[in-house]
């Protein structure tokens, strides 16, 4: 097993146990790398955070170094959860709540999950390309979380489920909103979705702590100082 370190996270992790795309992205530093960077824009200290799309745990870890956050983070393919259990615990953060398992707007209902050779290409989505394998998996009411939890930041990577996610979810308790947008999946129409959705629920987009598809959301009111980009 090689101890890799990207983004200051420490990954104990073997080369056969990832896809080579996967592989060469953590060795050369890319892996996740936008994400990384602009993630903590949308988390401060003390904030209650849920994380849909766990992968490998490494943006599970950078939001949890954040002073007196707690994190709770869902990832579906339990393969992929065993592997940021590892990473998780490598880096001694025991403020991650990790839960294999699916969390979906409403009642609970059994979808399939695909899972693919790339763990950042498994989805709920068939048509999103070849799979290896298919499973079932029942979710849980995301809103009955937040509320039970007092959520009130949400991270969320989960390969286009986004959409009907956050149109169908009620949000309460909510402050803000980071997530990575798909439009491959759902086009330009999926995102004009997206964005009244969360503007239906007070919710504005936030380009203070927004880069390309990686896009924060905020409840926020009044004036912050200015902020210079800096890429």
């Amino acid at each position: 097993m090689d101890l890799l370190t990207i983004h200051g996270i420490t990954i104990p992790l073997s080369q056969d146990e990832v896809s080579p795309i996967i592989w060469q992205s953590l060795t050369c530093g890319s892996y996740e790398a936008k994400e990384a960077k602009w993630v903590c824009k949308a988390v401060r200290p003390h904030d209650r955070v849920l994380e849909l799309g766990t992968g490998l745990g490494v943006i599970t870890s950078l939001i949890a170094k954040v002073p007196d956050v707690q994190v709770w983070s869902f990832e579906a393919n339990p393969s992929t959860a065993t592997l940021a259990r590892r990473v998780i615990d490598a880096n001694d953060l025991g403020n991650v709540v990790l839960i294999p398992g699916l969390l979906a707007a409403g009642e609970p209902r059994t979808s399939s999950f695909y899972v693919r050779e790339d763990l950042w290409m498994s989805s709920m989505d068939k048509n999103q390309g070849p799979y290896q394998r298919e499973i079932s998996l029942t979710s849980a009411n995301i809103d009955e979380f937040i509320s039970d939890h007092s959520i009130n930041v949400l991270v969320m990577d989960i390969e286009g489920a986004e959409k009907d996610l956050l149109g169908r979810s009620e949000l309460l308790g909510i402050e803000r909103v980071f997530l990575e947008l798909h439009d491959h999946l759902y086009g330009l129409s999926g995102i004009r979705e997206i964005m009244q959705a969360l503007a239906e629920k007070g919710f504005a987009y936030d380009p203070r702590g927004s880069y390309g598809a990686c896009v924060l959301f905020a409840k926020e009111h009044g004036l912050r100082a200015y902020e210079p980009e800096v890429f």
